[in-house]
């Protein structure tokens, strides 16, 4: 298969996007960044991705939300919801949604890894 799959990161923080594209560019996954669910939903071609990073609290749409919208709209790709504001509801909450994984910021850098390779294990 020669169609380049990435790692989709929505957060609307550019220096979290940008540490997660280090993180990964040093783990060998490609990326795509996007600072807002509109940019994403804006750039669609869902097929491309291997996962998505969400973070729960974007400026301009709840992550979870954001999720709910893409699952309505037939898109499969796996979540991992990324949070700097932990709390029992937002966790409930994005259990209920669906994702692979539901990490608190700062998380460690083997948690990511390892939830996006699940991921990857999923889709493949």
């Amino acid at each position: 298969m020669s169609t380049r799959r990435s790692v989709f990161v929505i957060d609307d923080d550019t220096s979290m996007r940008m540490s997660i594209k280090r993180l990964l560019r040093e783990h060998g996954f490609s990326t795509l960044l996007f600072g807002s669910a509109t940019a994403l939903v804006d750039h669609g071609s869902f097929d491309e991705a291997v996962c998505l990073i969400i973070d729960i609290n974007l400026s301009d749409q709840s992550g979870i939300e954001l999720r709910r919208r893409l699952a309505h709209d037939g898109v499969t790709a796996p979540v991992i919801y990324i949070t700097g504001n932990d709390s029992p509801a937002n966790r409930a909450a994005a259990l209920e949604s669906g994702c692979v994984a539901y990490l608190t910021k700062p998380f460690a850098a083997h948690a990511l890894i390892g939830s996006i390779e699940r991921a990857c294990a999923g889709v493949n």
